[in-house]
């Protein structure tokens, strides 16, 4: 292994564990030989990569930011329905918040604005779900009389709601809880032309789950959901 090679895996490490840190203790209370034992280095190792811990909670942020920036731009470049890549990158999303402890410290960091930092992650989320809904109503996807600035915020507070109860309970990013928000959601949104080609628990196949199989009760928004849907349907117009 090279000298740059082990330079980027330790620098790598100490975003790991500072994110665990942070996590687990708060920005205040963590600390930096925490941070440096935590990634098996020294604490002149840390301060070769990062001046404070101001810079390595900005290095935890902006690892997030690139990994949200990539969820997004994979499902805004896709193919196929809009409204079904929505769907999709909210599981997506869901799945990195579960499995990426960067991901979950870097969002909370940036919502309590450590260290007077101007990073904003939730704007990359905000863009990423008005640019889906935009191009659902440019593909007449969306039912008459939803429009795009209406329904992302409901889909804005209820997606930011979910990461936030997921920090004290992550089953609240289990894949059936998203699909039953959805599930509740599309019959409301969907042109009747996509009513039964959208699948509520995602169209992608999750660690050899099958696509579609995220609830007893997920597949295609059908005639079970539609009353219940009626409840919301006023606010996404």
């Amino acid at each position: 292994m090279t000298k740059q090679d082990r330079a980027v895996r330790t620098r790598l490490a100490l975003i790991r564990s500072a994110a665990e840190q942070f996590e687990a203790r708060g920005y205040i209370r963590a600390s930096l030989a925490e941070i440096s034992a935590g990634a098996g280095v020294s604490s002149g190792a840390l301060h070769f990569h990062f001046a404070n811990k101001a810079a390595v909670a900005e290095a935890v942020e902006h690892a997030a930011e690139q990994a949200l920036r990539e969820a997004a731009a994979r499902h805004r470049e896709g193919d196929g329905s809009a409204l079904q890549r929505l769907v999709d990158v909210t599981h997506h999303v869901a799945r990195l918040l579960c499995a990426d402890v960067v991901v979950r410290a870097g969002l909370r960091l940036n919502a309590e604005q450590v260290a007077g930092r101007v990073r904003d992650l939730r704007r990359e989320w905000r863009e990423c779900v008005q640019g889906l809904l935009a191009e659902a109503e440019h593909g007449s996807e969306l039912a008459a009389g939803v429009t795009p600035q209406r329904t992302s915020a409901v889909v804005l507070a209820a997606t930011t709601g979910i990461e936030v109860l997921a920090r004290e309970d992550d089953g609240w990013l289990a894949r059936p809880s998203l699909t039953d928000l959805w599930q509740l959601l599309l019959p409301c949104l969907a042109a009747p032309c996509l009513a039964g080609t959208l699948d509520p628990a995602g169209s992608e196949a999750v660690g050899g789950e099958p696509a579609g199989s995220g609830s007893a009760g997920s597949g295609p928004a059908g005639p079970g959901v539609q009353a219940e849907a009626g409840r919301v349907g006023l606010a996404l117009r």
